[in-house]
């Protein structure tokens, strides 16, 4: 092959990375092959039969290690995320402080992987036996991770999942590949164990191939519709799945209002809406809707918006012009064919979204009937507290929930009935800690994140008795 084939295959190989906000490619990484997908599985076995006999101490000790090189890179990491997917740079570095919290609790979750003894004297003849039950690596984790959060979300599969001995392929997004690849480069200079984690890129056939390879665990963040995909693909393979949320945020008479309104713009226009469980739906008490819908507009108008790379930006682009697109038709179906009223926002200039509030909103409406990833608070008004849960649970998602209110009986009817993964009170449902168990119910996935329950998610149970 002469060189310019090379470069020209190269070239057809080549995934660019182009910065939201003025599309320059900031980036490239080379698309994986099937074949390469499936040399990196193979290494990444014998990688991790070398390691499941580690020690939780030495687990602890690579992820402290990989969490140092973190803090060290901070800034460029910040630079890296802020570029490729369109976060203001305030809320990148936000992102890269909670990765690093994520590793080292990771760290201190692997001491605790401890298992039980149980006497067997309940059955018969087992009176002298006694079980001991134990957690071990399930082998080689496919991980595969959405734009949005692309190095926290893959630090809450690469955590977890070192911490429990296992080894990790990583495929993250193709729109926002760089700062995974960076986190891979940051391991090997921590110390890691050769091939003990990798990372593959390209689109959905790279996922596909994934999930068919051998791996022993898919962890997925992403869409219903791609998930069901990569479920159907890969078998009998244990499944943990994150498939976003629809979620609500009720705001009762008695609220601290002043905290319900920063809290809804804080959650809804972090990311510019693309956050899974960010306020997708507003229900406003009818007694508060007026004075609570005025004090959001004068909080709105104060949102700076614009170039991410700026300090002073409060919110930065969605992640592509298509996705602009989808977020206006939307919109516009929402007050054309269902009543709604555009009380401000509605437009955008290529991938900068402005903020958008509407009012009246009918509950088929686009904006409310499913997760729309942009700048979009969509207000409902109710009265009685079990028709709004009623009306929320009818819908196809569950992730989380916000409720801010300080009435006993109230929250413990919507922390009883509401059907979703969490419920945040006096919080919105973007609320997340990282050692917390979090995911959703219905189509908002299958399993737990969260770094203690996932350390279980990602071992396999063992008994002996003797």
């Amino acid at each position: 092959m002469t060189q310019t084939q090379r470069k020209a295959l190269s070239d057809i190989c080549s995934i660019p990375v182009r910065n939201p906000f003025d599309g320059r490619i900031v980036g490239e990484v080379g698309e994986s092959s099937q074949a390469e997908i499936a040399g990196a599985i193979v290494r990444a076995k014998v990688a991790q039969w070398e390691f499941r006999r580690s020690t939780p101490a030495m687990r602890r000790q690579l992820l402290n290690a990989l969490a140092a090189e973190v803090a060290a890179d901070a800034e460029n990491l910040a630079r890296i995320i802020s570029s490729e997917m369109g976060k203001t740079i305030r809320e990148a570095r936000n992102e890269v402080r909670r990765a690093q919290n994520t590793l080292k609790l990771s760290g201190d979750a692997a001491t605790f992987l401890d298992g039980e003894a149980l006497h067997c004297a309940i059955v018969e003849g087992g009176a002298d036996r006694l079980a001991t039950i134990t957690y071990e690596p399930v082998g080689v984790i496919g991980a595969i991770t959405p734009f949005n959060y692309p190095l926290n979300l893959l630090c809450h599969k690469l955590g977890p999942a070192i911490a429990a001995g296992n080894a990790v392929v990583a495929k993250p997004s193709p729109k926002a590949p760089l700062a995974a690849n960076r986190l891979c480069e940051l391991a090997v200079k921590a110390g890691w164990p050769r091939d003990l984690f990798q990372v593959v890129h390209g689109g959905a056939e790279a996922a596909l191939s994934l999930a068919r390879a051998p791996i022993d665990l898919l962890s997925f963040t992403g869409g219903p519709a791609a998930g069901l995909a990569l479920k159907n693909a890969s078998g009998l393979v244990r499944c943990l799945m994150e498939l976003g949320g629809n979620d609500p945020l009720f705001v009762l008479p008695d609220a601290d209002l002043g905290k319900a309104v920063a809290t809804t713009i804080g959650h809804r226009f972090e990311i510019a809406g693309q956050s899974c469980a960010a306020v997708k739906k507003l229900y406003l008490h009818k007694n508060i809707e007026k004075v609570f819908t005025e004090m959001l507009l004068a909080a709105v108008d104060e949102v700076e918006f614009g170039d991410p790379s700026l300090d002073d930006t409060d919110m930065g682009t969605v992640i592509d012009l298509p996705a602009a697109r989808l977020v206006a038709e939307r919109v516009n179906a929402s007050i054309s064919g269902n009543g709604g009223r555009l009380l401000t926002g509605g437009t955008h200039d290529g991938t900068v979204f402005s903020p958008t509030v509407i009012a009246d909103v009918a509950p088929d409406a686009p904006v409310i009937a499913d997760e729309t990833f942009g700048p979009v608070i969509a207000i409902r008004s109710f009265t009685d507290a079990h028709e709004a849960i009623a009306e929320v649970n009818a819908g196809a998602y569950g992730l989380q929930a916000g409720v801010f209110t300080n009435d006993h009986a109230l929250i413990k009817t919507f922390s009883r009935d509401l059907i979703v993964g969490g419920v945040m009170i006096n919080e919105g449902p973007d609320f997340r800690a990282e050692h917390v168990p979090f995911g959703g119910v219905k189509r908002s996935g299958l399993g737990r994140e969260g770094v203690r329950i996932a350390l279980r998610e990602m071992s396999e149970t063992k008994v002996v008795i003797d």
